[in-house]
């Protein structure tokens, strides 16, 4: 247990993000307790002008040898560590930014050990790369800054860069000030993943009635398609859950009305995540073809079977290969693969089998997750049926993906992270040149407006001379969507 004790909540926020990007999982109090390990102690001037940042142990520890290589940003914050740090409560930024770095420091000494990512806590690293580039600063100059502000390692450094390089490249073409994209969300999976915390319902107690879901959607897609008819559409992602759970007959309505109500020309493209190779055949894979789809995923997470079973994953290796090779046979030239790497029980050397297999297989692109394990995942809701799993995630792991996505000629081109992941690592999509999915890349830099329909999807429209985003959320439970879809027709209506 880990003690916050401030006298004034302002940034308690950030502190505690930082705490858990040190000690993912742990509890947090916000009084004294004789269970705490260890205490972070705040104290803010009347004034507001000084903050005095302190890490108290309450328990007995062996003091921790300090890293070799921490970096001169590093170093020179921990000459300052018994000082109170002056701030300026009026510019929120810097006085974030000031009290996170002190905090880095104090668990540095704490722990022994450095985060890949410094202070950085948030999902989006590569924005504030692009922001920068925008601004015309140089990729040097912009690596001094992400270290010495953030204390970001060499190696994060340097892949968020190339990743906002790559993206700014790829989004070129696009009019963010007329364009929008498109997400339809399916919320049904055949089972449900251990650590899943995704709106999805197994697909079996939906026999029968998925039409009455289909019936809400299409009602939601042509009023939102009213809303929007003097916008220019770029992309559309069909995600879930996974939507080819759904029959192949219902696929081909779910598209059929898509192309009816949509105006499709200057699409860029069209992505459905075919993602469970259990909810895929070649009839499915053919009215995804019929229809136009451009890009689809055939998502494995791992290529080791004693951890597919685990996890909840009831197909095998070999379905994996086969719905693959059925996908090229149908056509697909822009196949994305999803791994995850720190799923339980796994070590380097099962990553490495792994990556060989998805050599073999050769994708146009896949995408790597670190495992992050959400509240409302099984690994989480369940800890005490779970609490044996070994989970681990390390740089190796990290390194060997990239590696392999670079032997196969893939770019990194969006990056986006998650907390309570495992090592505290990211997730990258790399793409072949030309089969990167525009979509990540727009949802993840928030650079235009995404409209979303279905069960648990949430409407983001960008205000871009104000900087700032809106959002309308749909409920997740299919029966209240169902219900309520007028509901959440107006929802949008009154934001769009």
């Amino acid at each position: 247990m880990i003690e916050i004790l401030l006298n004034d909540k302002a940034y308690e926020q950030d502190i505690r993000e930082l705490l858990m990007a040190f000690y993912p999982g742990e509890i947090y109090s916000h009084e004294p307790s004789p269970q705490s390990d260890f205490s972070v102690e705040g104290m803010v001037d009347q004034a507001k002008r000084h903050v005095s940042l302190k890490v108290v142990s309450h328990k007995r520890q062996e003091i921790p040898e300090l890293p070799a290589d921490m970096g001169e940003a590093v170093e020179e914050e921990l000459e300052h560590v018994e000082e109170p740090i002056e701030v300026n409560y009026e510019n929120r930024l810097e006085t974030k930014s000031r009290i996170k770095r002190r905090l880095y420091a104090l668990l540095v000494l704490q722990t022994g050990r450095l985060l890949p990512w410094g202070t950085l806590t948030g999902i989006r690293p590569t924005k504030i790369v692009m922001t920068k580039l925008e601004a015309g600063q140089t990729c040097q100059e912009i690596t001094a800054c992400m270290k010495d502000t953030y204390f970001t390692s060499d190696e994060k450094t340097s892949l968020a860069i190339r990743t906002a390089v790559h993206e700014r490249e790829l989004l070129k073409t696009l009019n963010y000030e007329n364009g929008y994209s498109l997400y339809i969300g399916i919320p049904f999976c055949p089972t449900t993943c251990l650590y899943c915390s995704f709106t999805s319902f197994p697909i079996g107690q939906w026999k029968g009635r998925t039409g009455l879901y289909l019936d809400a959607l299409a009602r939601e897609m042509k009023a939102t398609a009213e809303m929007m008819r003097n916008r220019t559409l770029d992309s559309v992602y069909f995600g879930g859950g996974t939507p080819t759970s759904l029959p192949a007959e219902e696929l081909d309505r779910l598209l059929e009305t898509l192309e009816k109500t949509f105006d499709l020309r200057a699409v860029k493209e069209l992505t459905v995540e075919a993602g469970r190779p259990d909810s895929i055949t070649r009839e499915k894979l053919a009215v995804l073809k019929k229809h136009g789809v451009t890009r689809i995923s055939v998502n494995p997470q791992t290529m080791k079977q004693a951890t597919l079973d685990l996890i909840g994953r009831r197909h095998t290796v070999d379905m994996v290969k086969d719905c693959f090779a059925m996908a090229r046979e149908e056509g697909f030239d822009n196949i994305n693969m999803d791994l995850i790497v720190g799923l339980p029980e796994e070590e380097v050397r099962d990553v490495k089998a792994t990556m060989e297999e998805i050599r073999r297989l050769n994708p146009d692109s896949i995408t790597v997750h670190s495992l992050a394990i959400k509240r409302a995942a099984r690994l989480n809701t369940m800890k005490e049926v779970y609490k044996d799993l070994k989970i681990t995630g390390t740089q190796e792991m990290i390194d060997l993906t990239a590696a392999y996505a670079a032997e196969m000629g893939m770019e990194p081109y969006y990056l986006y992270r998650q907390k309570n992941m495992a090592g505290n690592f990211e997730n990258v999509g790399y793409a072949r040149p030309g089969k990167a999915c525009l979509y990540n890349i727009l949802i993840m830099e928030e650079k235009q407006s995404i409209v979303a329909c279905g069960a648990g999807c949430t409407t983001k429209v960008l205000y871009r001379d104000e900087n700032r985003i809106e959002r309308a959320e749909n409920v997740k439970d299919v029966e209240q969507y169902i219900g309520r879809v007028d509901e959440m027709i107006e929802r949008k209506r009154k934001l769009l």
